[in-house]
C-alpha cells in the first residue's frame, strides 16, 4: 500500500472516530486507539510533509500567531432576532405571521431549539473542505478567526459524507461548556490570574487569541443552527431537514432540536426547556422558534435588521446591575463567618433579590466589593445569587476596603481562620446560638452522649421554643416541661429525662469527641483521652504537647488549643461536669505504642450480628488499632460478617488474614474484652 492511501485511509478513520465522538455522542473506540491511529497519521506525515493538506485531523493546532484579525464582509447578512418576554409576545408574532401569509392555517410548523449563550460564527466551506471561519460582527462584517475554529473539535475540517454543495455556508455558536468555564476558571486562580465572568465571556475571549494554541487550551465547542450561502447543490426545503443534512456532513446539532405546531406548541416547548434549564451542560438563555418552510420564509422576508420568520423567546435575565447598600457577616450552623453583600433589590433570575453571598475572604478580595459599589449579579435556577464583578468605573471616591470581623456577631467569640483555609470560623461552638442546633444534635448522637430519644426534630423545637441554649440545659429539662410538647406526653418526656440522666455516666473519649471541637472524631478523641488520661491536661496542653499525641497534627492542635482558650466553652463543660454532674471512670494513662495492635490497620465489612460495627470499632481502636475504610496491602486484618463482598474478596486477593464475627470476639475475649 502506498503511503499517500496509508495517509488517505488514516484521515477517513480519524474524521469517522471525530463524528461519533463529537456528533453523534458514540464513541466507536477507546481514546487510547484513537491517540494510535493519530500518532501514525502524524509521524507519515512528518516524513512526508507534502503530503499534508489543510483539512488533516493533525492540522487543528499549529499556525503562527497573528498580529491582528483581517475583516471578512458576509456575503448574506447575519442578522439577529426580535425578542419575545412573554406568552402575549409569542401569540402576536404567530398571528403576524399568519396575516402577512393571508393564510387560513393556523397551524404554523415551527422549528424549536435551545437559544445557545454563545458567539455566532459563520463557516465557509468549498468542496467540502473549511476554508474560513468568521464571527458576526456587526452582522455586515465580522473578523477573520479561521485558524481558531480550526482548533475546536466539533467543527469538521472536512465534510463528512456526500451531497453537500460545492460552496456551504454554515452558521452555528460556538460555546463553552458549564464544566469546562469551571475548570479553565479554576485553573486561572490557582495560577493567579484574572477569572472570566461567565462562560459566553470566556468563548468569546478564547476565539479572539492571536495564538490559536491558545484558543486550541480551551474547552470549546460549537452547534450549528443554519446555513448562509448555498451555491452548486441544494439543501433541503425544511429548515430542521437542513439541520440533519448537517449532522450527517459533520456538524453537531443541540439534542434538543424539535418541530411542532402552532404557537400552543411553541409555549409548550418553551416550558419543558426551561425546566431543563439548570440541569443542561451548557447556558442557554432562552429558545428560537423558526417557521420550518423555506418557502414560506421566503414569502415572510426579513425587517431592517431581523428576519420576520424567526423569534427568540427570551428567558428572564439571569444577571442584573444593582447597588451593595451593605457587607454584613452571618453565622452558619457549622460557625463559618460568611460576608453577604445586602443589595438595592433587584429582578434577576426570575424573583427579586435582595442578599448575594460573598462566599469567603479571599472572594471579597478578589472581587474587591465594597459597601456602595455597582455590582452585576447573577442567579441561574435555584443556585444562590452571587456578586459577578463591581463596576468599577460607578464606584464612589469615598468606599473603603471590607475586613473580616475579629469576634463573631452572634455571640463575640473569637473568629479564627487557619492556614490554608478559605473560610473563617466563630470558636464558640457550645455557645454560639448560630451553631446551637447544631451542636445539640452532635452532643446526644450515638457515637458521643448516646441520649435515647433525643432526635433532631426535638432539638430543633426545644431552641426554638427557647428551652435549650446548650448541651448543659439538657439535664435542667423537666417532665412537666417537655409533656406539654407536641406528640411527646408525660410517658415520652419521662422516658426522654431518664436517657438524659443515663447519659451523665459516660467515658472520656464520648465527652471529648461529644464537645464537637473541629475535625476531632472518634480516633481522635480516643488517642487523646488515653494520652493524656483526664480532661483538664487535654484543656491544658499546648499545641507541642498535643503534636505528641499520634493522632494530631499541627491543624487539629490548632483548632483544640483554640476550642479550650474560649471561655465560652469553658463555662459549658463547667456546668457539664460540675452542676449537671457527667462523670467518667477515670482511665489509665497508656503508652498507646506498648499496645496489642499499636501500628495495625483493621477494616470491618459486612453485618456484624452480635455487636454493632461502631462498638466493634471502639474495641479495636482501645487495643491501638487503626480502623481504616478500605482494603489496601498495608491492612493488617479484616473482620467480615454476612453480607461481606468487595472488601472481603480484595483481602483473599491481597492474602490478608480474615476473621468472621464469632473469631473476633473471641480475639477480644482472650485480650480481656467483655463483649
Amino acid at each position: 500500500m502506498s503511503i499517500e492511501l496509508q495517509i488517505q485511509q488514516l484521515r477517513e478513520q480519524l474524521n469517522r472516530h471525530n463524528y461519533n465522538y463529537y456528533v453523534l455522542d458514540d464513541p466507536s473506540v477507546p481514546d487510547a486507539e484513537y491517540d494510535r491511529l493519530f500518532q501514525q497519521l502524524k509521524l507519515l506525515e512528518s516524513d512526508n510533509p507534502t503530503l499534508i493538506t489543510p483539512d488533516s485531523p493533525t492540522q487543528r493546532v499549529g499556525g503562527k500567531p497573528l498580529s491582528s484579525f483581517s475583516q471578512i464582509t458576509h456575503e448574506l447578512p447575519m442578522l439577529s432576532l426580535d425578542n419575545a418576554f412573554n406568552a402575549e409576545d409569542m401569540s402576536e408574532f404567530n398571528r403576524r405571521i399568519i396575516d402577512r401569509l393571508k393564510t387560513n392555517e393556523s397551524e404554523i410548523e415551527y422549528a424549536c431549539e435551545p437559544k445557545l449563550d454563545g458567539i455566532a460564527v459563520s463557516l465557509l466551506y468549498e468542496d467540502g473542505v473549511l476554508v474560513r471561519g468568521a464571527t458576526r460582527g456587526d452582522g455586515s462584517v465580522g473578523e477573520d478567526i479561521t485558524l481558531n475554529v480550526r482548533t475546536i473539535s466539533t467543527i469538521p475540517l472536512k465534510l463528512s459524507d456526500k451531497g453537500y454543495p460545492k460552496r456551504l455556508e454554515v452558521r452555528g455558536e460556538i460555546y463553552m461548556p458549564k464544566a469546562g468555564f469551571e475548570t479553565l476558571n479554576k485553573r486561572a486562580l490557582a495560577q493567579g490570574e484574572k477569572a472570566f465572568v461567565n462562560p459566553r465571556n470566556a468563548a468569546a475571549g478564547s476565539l479572539r487569541q492571536l495564538d490559536p494554541k491558545v484558543t486550541a487550551s480551551r474547552p470549546l465547542e460549537m452547534c450549528s443552527y443554519s446555513v448562509g450561502v448555498v451555491e452548486g447543490g441544494t439543501v433541503a426545503d425544511k429548515h430542521g431537514d437542513i439541520l440533519r443534512q448537517l449532522k450527517r456532513w459533520g456538524f453537531k446539532l443541540n439534542p434538543l432540536l424539535e418541530e411542532v405546531s402552532g404557537v400552543e406548541g411553541c409555549l409548550s416547548y418553551y416550558e419543558r426547556v426551561t425546566s431543563l434549564r439548570d440541569t443542561l451542560p451548557y447556558e442557554i438563555d432562552g429558545v428560537v422558534f423558526k417557521v420550518n418552510d423555506l418557502a414560506l420564509q421566503k414569502q415572510l422576508g426579513f425587517v431592517s435588521r431581523a428576519p420576520r420568520w424567526a423569534i427568540a423567546h427570551k428567558f428572564p435575565a439571569q444577571e442584573e446591575i444593582t447597588l451593595v447598600k451593605a457587607i454584613e457577616f452571618q453565622v452558619g450552623r457549622t460557625g463559618a463567618v460568611t460576608p453577604v453583600a445586602r443589595l438595592e433589590p433587584v429582578f434577576v433570575g426570575g424573583v427579586t433579590v435582595s442578599n448575594a453571598t460573598l462566599h469567603n475572604m479571599d472572594e471579597v478580595a478578589r472581587l474587591d466589593v465594597r459597601a456602595g459599589d455597582s455590582v452585576i449579579i447573577r442567579r441561574a435556577g435555584d443556585v444562590i445569587p452571587q456578586v459577578v464583578s463591581v463596576v468599577l468605573e460607578r464606584r464612589p471616591k469615598d468606599t473603603v476596603s471590607v475586613e473580616m470581623l475579629s469576634h463573631c456577631p452572634v455571640c463575640d467569640s473569637k473568629v479564627e481562620r487557619l492556614e490554608d483555609e478559605a473560610v473563617s470560623r466563630c470558636t464558640g461552638g457550645l455557645y454560639c446560638a448560630a451553631q446551637r442546633k447544631e451542636a445539640l444534635k452532635h452532643y446526644a448522637s450515638r457515637k458521643a452522649m448516646d441520649i435515647d430519644g433525643l432526635g433532631d426534630k426535638l432539638i430543633e423545637m426545644l431552641v426554638d421554643l427557647d428551652l435549650l441554649r446548650d448541651p448543659a440545659g439538657l439535664y435542667q429539662l423537666k417532665v412537666e416541661q417537655l409533656a406539654k410538647l407536641e406528640r411527646m406526653g408525660p410517658k415520652s418526656a419521662e422516658n426522654l429525662v431518664n436517657a438524659i440522666s443515663i447519659s451523665k455516666k459516660t467515658l472520656l473519649p464520648r465527652f471529648i469527641y461529644a464537645l464537637g471541637i473541629r475535625e476531632v472524631g472518634e480516633a481522635t478523641a480516643r488517642a487523646l483521652a488515653m494520652h493524656f488520661a483526664d480532661l483538664e491536661s487535654i484543656m491544658k496542653a499546648t499545641e507541642e504537647e498535643l503534636l505528641e499525641v499520634s493522632d494530631v497534627g499541627p491543624i487539629v492542635a490548632k483548632h483544640i488549643t483554640s476550642f479550650f482558650s474560649q471561655a465560652h466553652n469553658l463555662d459549658v463543660i463547667s456546668a457539664l461536669i460540675h452542676d449537671a454532674g457527667v462523670h467518667w471512670e477515670r482511665i489509665e494513662q497508656t503508652d498507646v505504642t506498648e499496645l496489642l495492635l499499636a501500628g495495625k490497620t483493621w477494616v470491618l465489612t459486612g453485618k456484624l450480628e452480635l455487636m454493632g460495627r461502631s462498638d466493634a470499632k471502639n474495641h479495636l481502636l482501645s487495643l491501638g488499632a487503626k480502623v481504616a475504610g478500605s482494603v489496601s496491602a498495608k491492612t493488617d486484618c479484616v473482620v467480615a460478617g454476612p453480607g461481606a463482598g468487595a472488601k472481603l474478596k480484595k483481602a483473599a486477593e491481597l492474602n490478608i488474614p480474615t476473621m468472621d464475627e464469632n473469631q473476633f470476639i473471641a480475639f477480644l475475649q482472650e485480650q480481656g474484652i467483655e463483649i
